[in-house]
């Protein structure tokens, strides 16, 4: 029986009075169209023919799609068919990162205590540490290491993986973060705003440290100053090196000199660049020794410790063989035994990135015991103003270099022969913006 296959197309056609219908009918014979198996011949040309065809087909269908089907609906559906034909994941990833906002995560702790006993023989790496004041090893994981566990029935695997890009972030982060710090000026007697970081304790108030003052702007010896520069540096690099040797990490300062020779300049010029607050301590506002030793629990790491005019303090710092002859009751008062256990005694190991800076006038006038290595480590001698400290204090209020101006050189000659503190220089400077200002400074020195 011979077989067909009928396609009918009906076609309308709508005039002004009437509706005409035509039907086409055309018989193709289905043989011709499907052959049998019998008949079909799979000879490399009609492989290739039906390839072609196909391939034509889709082609022609790939251009309708582009033409009738928006971008975002095409977009759409190849999501929708890959989130159908892609078998879902049956394992869920945690990170936990060791800081949280520039922060510490209390979570990366806990889970880093909590693997130390999950540690098993399979394990290949493993970090030993042991600080001078832990009694045991503390055993952690290495980077790149595994260790398999279980929770209520499902398999668990801790990584320890570290980043070095991330590292390098974060050390940059955390530059950025110090550098945009604002530096506190905390002190007891003075009715500023309260610590609202809640970092110092007592009854400190404290306000911003508005100073000005850097090292590019201090009038002194660029040598020393680049010496103080590296000191500080050098402090700050070594947390190491004082967990090593049995120190506490702090380091004491000693500026001496004539009045107003930028001692307290230099305290605003080292807080600025290393960030630290500053603790304005009055030992004539400390009660006694206990009292002392409060006050200093109460501040905080990374700070400078300030005590100005030390030698003025002469009811307060006494000789320790005087102490002894007393008899007299000497816990009402602060002594010298008592300032010395502040700044090199067991109290003093309290903190981190401590520094100590004592002021005087007459270095003479302190007790030799404060003088040693370990309480005022460093001597820096804030002297009268010479011909280059000068060149700074031009280009500070003039704007000028001292080298180019023909009466810069004189005056440099006049104060290398006499004695003048930069805040005498200074204050002329001031008293007039022009260049004309200098040729004063000239009839002053």
């Amino acid at each position: 029986m011979d077989q067909f296959l009928q396609i009918t197309i009906e076609v309308s056609l709508k005039t002004r009075h009437r509706k005409l219908r035509r039907r086409f009918c055309v018989q193709i014979d289905s043989a011709e169209m499907f052959p049998s198996s019998s008949d079909f011949s799979f000879s490399p040309s009609s492989l290739f023919s039906a390839y072609a065809s196909l391939t034509g087909f889709l082609m022609i269908f790939r251009s309708m799609l582009r033409d009738f089907v928006s971008e975002k609906l095409r977009s759409y559906f190849a999501g929708l068919f890959e989130r159908f034909f892609t078998p879902k994941s049956k394992n869920l990833t945690v990170v936990i990162n060791e800081k949280f906002k520039f922060k510490i995560n209390q979570v990366f702790d806990a889970a880093e205590i909590y693997l130390r006993n999950k540690i098993s023989p399979e394990t290949e790496r493993l970090r030993v540490a042991k600080t001078p004041k832990q009694k045991h090893f503390t055993i952690l994981m290495e980077k790149g290491e595994e260790i398999s566990d279980s929770f209520e029935g499902f398999e668990v695997k801790w990584r320890y993986v570290q980043s070095e890009n991330e590292s390098t972030a974060e050390k940059q982060s955390e530059e950025i973060k110090r550098n945009l710090r604002v530096v506190k000026l905390y002190s007891q007697k003075v009715n500023g705003r309260g610590d609202k970081d809640g970092c110092a304790g007592g009854d400190w108030g404290c306000i911003s440290l508005d100073h000005p003052s850097t090292f590019d702007t201090l009038a002194m010896d660029p040598g020393a100053k680049k010496k103080i520069i590296d000191d500080l540096e050098r402090f700050l690099k070594r947390r190491e090196f004082y967990k090593r040797v049995g120190k506490a990490w702090k380091r004491g300062y000693l500026l001496y000199g004539p009045p107003r020779t930028g001692k307290s300049s230099l305290i605003a010029a080292m807080a600025n660049y290393l960030k630290f607050d500053i603790f304005d301590i009055e030992l004539s506002s400390i009660y006694d020794n206990g009292d002392l030793k409060r006050v200093l629990l109460s501040t905080t790491s990374r700070s400078i410790l300030e005590i100005e005019d030390i030698d003025c303090s002469t009811t307060e710092v006494k000789d320790r063989e005087a102490e002894n002859q007393e008899d007299e009751k000497t816990d009402t008062k602060v002594t010298l035994s008592g300032i010395l256990n502040f700044i090199d005694g067991l109290w003093s190991n309290f903190g981190d990135e401590r520094i100590f800076v004592f002021t005087t006038n007459h270095k003479e006038r302190l007790d030799p015991a404060l003088l040693h290595p370990g309480r005022m480590d460093m001597h820096i001698h804030m002297s009268y103003c010479f011909g280059i400290a000068f060149r700074t204090l031009v280009s500070n209020y003039l704007g000028l270099d001292g080298l180019n101006h023909p009466l810069c050189e004189e005056i440099e000659r006049l104060i290398d022969s006499t004695e003048v503190t930069p805040a005498e220089l200074a204050e002329e400077l001031m008293q007039d913006d022009d260049t004309d200002v200098l040729r004063r400074v000239l009839s002053f020195c």
